[in-house]
């Protein structure tokens, strides 16, 4: 037995026409369709790139325990589990986050593995000298930024692309062990993710009118631009879909070549979708995970189970992928996955599962029936309490402080850590998801979620499927209480009901981003770059107070103005904005009469 996966970062299935987009031709991913399953109710679990790669490996869900992180001591990996049991595993990729700190547990897992150098920053190329950079739409600045243009330099055609070179590398693996038995290559790409970089021979595919600056790496942030700009980034990343459906057709071609399909799996999928322009938002992470982004394209090809052009409509997630390759490769589940065997709904659509878990450490905590979403804020704007738990203290691409680390406590095993102590480290997160209140969708009436119920009776039984998911998943208390739910379903109660409690900020979560226009421009003020406020020391220590920044994060934000991050985070209302505005006057007033500098 063998099997393929080929995983695309990024893919929004509302681009695909296998999920109703009918102005896009992707003709390889339409011959993916007539050889294999087509999923409808697949959903993500933990978000984002590396939290969901955990769940792949491990069959459990992240979000619940832990940000962004490496594979911890305890942690089963599914492709280690197959090396161990005589599978040969083989990993080739693009994706930067694999040798960044928070990525790097990852790829030995392997039996062997290649890399790709590249995308979105990767500090791959030296150059002291800066590149020239265009006038762009984005609000970008920082080292990943200037490093971008220097990489795309080195990718002056496609063949130099690490997108090509990822599954040329993969291609070469399968065609190298056609004859042989018993292995699995995860072929990864991390395109369509932006930056939206391809050439001209994709670009020609999309043909639109645009007469405005570079434009092909949205930022996080609410939508600002006008419509023939947001078409236009659109148009970026279904030209760079075309390159990933002509890459995908090289895996078909091989495997038609081979005649592969009588012993082999095939598995398309990916972590996550994008927003990219939809209820005027570009990205994620920030606003809460929308169907645009949580609800993901699934394809599934299995030898023993041959169901050419078919559908399933029974709920699965990401989580389910491991298992399911366990299962294929007669290697069983360890007691602490919770992620199921896809088998029985590859065969006749049989339910695995009752419900799905999804979201982000410190963000909103999710749950679906695949008829209903339910996307739950915390119980206060405080968004306490929140712990990381971890033998792996590491975020993204950094270290954990020591000041980080003076702050945690050794603390008695978990059920999953194998009698292992872990690490619980007091945790935050950008903005708090109350600003979005607590939502409720029903996907029989509302399948694109643009009408927020208010439902008392439905959000109580979403409630109690919820806590009885997050018992079963072994949530810490400290979840329950961070999200106001009893530690039990049969204690549910009306008290526990949030949306009503929340709905101003269910209206205010939805409303667009404050003009521009509504502040000058020739003063200090939210226009002002934060690393220019902070140069006058009145300024500085009001804002210090009121809107305290990391230090870290300094070198992020200093060139973003208050007004961009109000943009980017609807935390920062209306109110919050004109209140600092109002503020930074009376600061340099208050400088100038005790003769500081202005």
């Amino acid at each position: 037995m063998k099997a393929i996966m080929v995983m695309f970062d990024s893919l929004n299935r509302k681009y695909l026409p296998q999920y109703g987009a009918d102005f896009n031709t992707l003709p390889n991913f339409q011959r993916l369709q007539d050889r294999s399953i087509t999923f409808d109710t697949c959903y993500g679990g933990s978000m984002p790139c590396m939290p969901a790669r955990r769940e792949m490996h491990t069959g459990r869900y992240n979000f619940l325990h832990r940000s962004w992180s490496p594979l911890e001591p305890f942690d089963d990996s599914i492709p280690e589990m197959l090396k161990n049991n005589g599978v040969y595993t083989h990993l080739v990729t693009d994706h930067g986050h694999y040798w960044e700190d928070g990525g790097a547990t990852y790829h030995n897992r392997f039996s062997t593995y290649e890399f790709f150098r590249g995308q979105e920053g990767d500090p791959w190329k030296g150059q002291v000298k800066d590149p020239e950079i265009p006038d762009t739409v984005n609000w970008r600045a920082g080292a990943a930024w200037r490093q971008d243009w220097i990489n795309r330099e080195y990718m002056q055609t496609k063949e130099q692309h690490s997108q090509y070179q990822t599954v040329e590398a993969g291609v070469e693996f399968i065609e190298t062990n056609k004859a042989e038995d018993n292995w699995f290559v995860q072929i990864e790409c991390f395109d369509p993710h932006e930056p939206f970089f391809s050439y001209d021979e994709h670009k020609e595919r999309r043909p639109h009118t645009y007469d405005g600056d570079h434009f092909d790496w949205p930022d996080y942030r609410r939508v600002v631009e006008d419509e023939q700009t947001v078409n236009h980034v659109r148009e970026e990343y279904n030209a760079l879909l075309t390159f990933c459906d002509d890459s995908l057709g090289r895996v078909l071609d091989t495997m038609d070549a081979n005649n592969m399909w009588e012993d082999t799996m095939l598995i398309v999928c990916t972590d996550h979708g994008l927003m990219i322009g939809e209820r005027g938002w570009f990205g994620k992470n920030i606003q809460p995970w929308y169907d645009e982004t949580i609800h993901t394209p699934l394809f599934i090809y299995d030898p023993r189970n041959v169901a050419a052009g078919e559908r399933r409509e029974s709920l699965v997630q990401t989580v389910d992928f491991g298992p399911t390759l366990l299962g294929y490769f007669g290697v069983d589940l360890t007691d602490d996955m919770r992620g199921k065997d896809l088998a029985p709904v590859i065969a006749n659509d049989e339910p695995v599962r009752e419900s799905g878990l999804f979201g982000m450490f410190g963000g909103h905590t999710c749950v679906t029936d695949g008829k209903v979403v339910y996307m739950r804020a915390c119980a206060t704007p405080q968004n306490q309490p929140l712990f990381n738990h971890t033998l792996m203290p590491m975020h993204m691409n950094t270290l954990m402080s020591v000041e980080e680390l003076s702050k945690s406590e050794l603390i008695d095993p978990l059920p999953f850590t194998k009698g292992a102590p872990v690490l619980k480290l007091p945790a935050g997160s950008w903005g708090s998801p109350v600003a979005f209140g607590t939502l409720l969708y029903d996907l029989e009436t509302d399948p694109d979620e643009l009408e927020p119920l208010r439902d008392p009776e439905l959000e109580l039984r979403m409630i109690r499927l919820m806590v009885d998911a997050m018992v079963a998943n072994e949530a810490p208390e400290s979840q329950f209480e961070r999200m106001g739910l009893p530690l039990t379903s049969d204690a549910v109660t009306e008290e526990h009901l949030l949306i009503e409690k929340q709905w101003a900020q269910v209206q205010s979560g939805l409303q667009q981003a404050l003009p521009a226009e509504e502040f000058p421009k020739d003063r200090l003020g939210v226009h002002t770059p934060i690393s220019e406020l902070f140069e006058n020391p009145a300024v500085k220590g009001m804002l210090t107070q009121a809107l305290p920044i990391p230090a870290g994060m300094m070198s992020r934000l200093g060139s973003m103005t208050l007004w961009q991050m109000s943009v980017m985070n609807p935390a920062m209302g209306e109110q919050a904005l004109k209140g600092l505005d109002m503020g930074i006057q009376q600061a340099v007033a208050a400088g100038a009469a005790a003769g500081q500098p202005a």
